[in-house]
C-alpha cells in the first residue's frame, strides 16, 4: 500500500515546497520510492513542452520514478495570480486529479502532494484546495511560516483541517523570516496547542537545498503512523 501525504501551509510563500521536497529527499534516504506532485499550480513558465511550474519542476527532480510531467502537474495555468483566478473559467475536474495521483501513487512507495497557496485557497469557481486534500484522503501536513501573525493562521488552519475529517500528521515550523522576534517562544507557544507530532523545527537557511531541509526534520512519526494505519 502506498504511503502519502497532503502537504498544506498558513500561507502561500511560507516554504511548503521546501518542506515537501525536504521530504522526499527524507524518505528516499530511507530506500522508499518517493514521487511527488502538485495538483494545481499558477505561475507557469512557457516552455516547448507547455506550461511549466518551477515548484512542480522542484518536486519531480526529487522524485526516483519516472512519471510524465501532466501527471505531476495536471493542471498548469500561467499568471502568477491566485488560482481561481489564473484558471480563467477552467473548470478543475477532480476526478482528473483523483487520476493522476492513483497513477503517480502506483508508482511508488510514497508519495507527497503539495497543495497551492493556504487550505481554503480557491481552485476554481466552486472549490478550493481542501477539496482536493478531501477527495485524495491524505493525511495532511501543516507547514507554519514562523513570523508576526503565525500563531492566529496556525490555530485556524488546524481546526479547518479538523473540519474536513482528514487527519493531521503533523507539523513543521519553517523560518522564513531572519528578523522574526521571539522565535522560539511561537514554536513553543504552538507545540502546546497543536495535538500532533512537530516533524521538525527549520531554522533560516542560507542553502535551501532538499538535503540542508531534511536534516532538519524527523520523519519517523509520519512512518510510524502509515504502520498504524495499515
Amino acid at each position: 500500500m502506498t504511503m502519502g501525504w497532503f502537504v498544506t501551509g498558513t500561507d502561500t510563500g511560507i516554504g511548503k515546497t521546501r518542506v515537501a521536497t525536504a521530504l522526499l529527499d527524507a524518505l528516499s534516504r530511507r530506500g522508499v520510492r518517493v514521487a511527488g506532485m502538485k495538483p494545481v499550480a499558477s505561475g507557469c513558465d512557457p516552455t516547448a513542452d507547455g506550461l511549466r511550474n518551477a515548484d512542480a519542476q522542484a518536486l519531480l527532480q526529487c522524485t526516483s520514478v519516472p512519471l510524465a510531467y501532466g501527471d505531476v502537474n495536471p493542471y498548469a495555468f500561467g499568471p502568477a495570480v491566485a488560482p481561481h483566478l489564473a484558471a480563467a473559467g477552467v473548470r478543475i475536474n477532480i476526478a482528473t486529479i483523483r487520476t493522476c495521483y492513483e497513477r503517480v501513487a502506483g508508482a511508488a512507495d510514497a508519495v507527497i502532494v503539495e497543495g497551492i497557496g493556504g487550505w481554503y485557497v480557491p481552485i476554481d469557481e466552486h472549490l478550493t484546495m481542501a477539496d482536493v486534500a478531501r477527495a485524495l484522503g491524505l493525511p495532511v501536513i501543516l507547514v507554519v511560516g514562523i513570523r508576526l501573525g503565525c500563531l492566529n493562521h496556525a490555530l485556524l488552519t488546524v481546526e479547518a483541517i479538523a473540519r474536513t475529517g482528514l487527519p493531521l500528521a503533523g507539523w513543521v515550523a519553517n523560518g522564513i523570516d531572519p528578523a522574526a522576534a521571539l522565535f522560539e517562544e511561537n514554536v513553543a507557544a504552538l507545540r502546546k496547542r497543536i495535538p500532533t507530532p512537530l516533524l521538525g523545527v527549520v531554522p533560516h537557511l542560507q542553502s535551501i537545498d532538499p538535503t540542508s531541509v531534511a536534516a532538519h526534520l524527523d520523519i519517523a512519526p509520519l512512518m510510524a503512523g502509515s504502520r498504524d494505519a495499515r
